[in-house]
């Protein structure tokens, strides 16, 4: 893919300095380190190394990056790690795609509890399916997968969700034979849709009663008991999405399937289209009507302020596994699948490694050297004025 013609870094350079005056008392010290991240990457600031043609002698500098989960110029190569050290673990059955989606009624209070009910969400989707699984009306077994977060929608408007990928079938309660889900059909969504509601609703009840949510500004009326409970009562007379998509094939079907998922930021660098005039403009779907494809012009204030509703709480894990794919039992649990499947073990790791092609005869560019941002600023030979970037994150 070719590197696009303007980044988010360069609408923070411009923009993200006025964004921060203005805003940042109702900021925390982690949106002005990705902010800052982002405006840094791949730049001399952060350092770099000399790389050197083995074919011609052509040399280059290229910059580090900021390896921020929420940069977007720092995730290929993230999600390429990622997707190799789990392709070992995919069954040889076609996966069925999941996805889990909040009301916007909560965004507001999620917001100002992110960590407690982003985790919530994960918990109590992944319980739905699990006890939904093992119940003999519909699968009777044991089933596991993993889910990616999302917290945006196409617009950069808070939208929390979680993408589930799942295996169609289970383990059998007793662990004695694999059972087949339909190809057409995993759980019924609107059982799951009831039974995630429920969880999430007595979770959240559960989490007001230990004083552990924190209500400010226009929710703070929400912090009285009587207010609370109307709060939760509303929530239930709707109903909450669970969409389930077809299934789909097998284990390199899957791969390329979560590539579009997983380490994905709230847009990409390849979506914006101009910045002018401090306002933004940038390609998205309206799913509203049909997923037509659209360009939407927001201020550099708003745009700013819209990228950063999807920092994400410092350590918060996004990507999870659940049932027999969970860190705990995945070993065993995912080796007797694949007895029972008649399966080996998938020994073929995806190939990660990136190697840097010579601009000037395409042959592989060898780090020499490295240097720390103040070497590179200092250094006083006139041939590296001016460095070439890459497109390769080999911080």
């Amino acid at each position: 893919m070719s590197r696009p013609t303007l980044e988010v870094a360069d609408i923070v350079r411009v923009a993200g300095n006025p964004f921060w005056e203005k805003h940042k008392s109702h900021l925390a010290w982690l949106h002005r380190k990705v902010l800052d991240a982002i405006v840094r990457c791949r730049t001399a600031a952060l350092g770099g190394h000399l790389d050197k043609c083995v074919r011609c002698g052509h040399q280059a500098i290229s910059y580090n990056s900021c390896r921020s989960r929420h940069c977007p110029k720092c995730q290929g190569n993230a999600r390429a790690k990622w997707l190799a050290a789990r392709s070992a673990d995919l069954l040889p059955v076609p996966y069925f795609h999941i996805v889990f989606t909040l009301p916007h009624e909560l965004s507001a209070l999620i917001l100002q509890n992110k960590r407690l009910l982003y985790d919530l969400l994960f918990r109590t989707s992944a319980a739905a399916m699990l006890e939904l699984a093992r119940d003999p009306k519909h699968l009777g077994a044991d089933i596991g997968g993993l889910g990616v977060l999302h917290t945006w929608g196409q617009n950069l408007e808070h939208h929390p969700h979680v993408h589930y990928i799942i295996p169609t079938g289970g383990l059998a309660l007793d662990g004695s034979r694999w059972i087949d889900s339909s190809r057409r059909f995993f759980l019924p969504v609107k059982a799951l849709s009831r039974v995630f509601r429920g969880k999430f609703a007595a979770g959240l009840k559960q989490l007001f009663e230990d004083d552990k949510l924190q209500f400010h500004g226009s929710l703070v009326d929400l912090a009285a008991p009587g207010c609370f409970a109307s709060f939760l009562r509303q929530l239930f007379r709707q109903d909450w999405v669970v969409y389930a998509k077809p299934p789909f094939g097998g284990a390199e079907h899957v791969l390329n399937y979560l590539a579009r998922y997983t380490h994905r930021v709230a847009i990409s660098n390849h979506r914006l289209v101009a910045f002018e005039n401090d306002r933004v403009s940038f390609r998205w779907r309206d799913y509203a009507h049909g997923g037509k494809k659209k360009v939407m012009t927001l201020s550099a204030d708003e745009f700013l302020r819209r990228f950063l509703l999807h920092v994400l709480p410092k350590g918060l894990v996004r990507i999870r596994h659940f049932g027999l794919f969970a860190n705990r039992r995945r070993g065993a649990a995912l080796e007797r699948c694949r007895q029972l499947l008649g399966a080996a073990a998938c020994a073929d790791r995806l190939d990660t490694t990136t190697q840097m092609r010579c601009p000037a005869c395409s042959g592989v560019m060898m780090v020499v050297e490295r240097m720390t941002g103040a070497q590179l600023y200092f250094r006083p030979d006139p041939s590296f004025a001016t460095p070439q970037k890459c497109s390769v994150d080999s911080s």
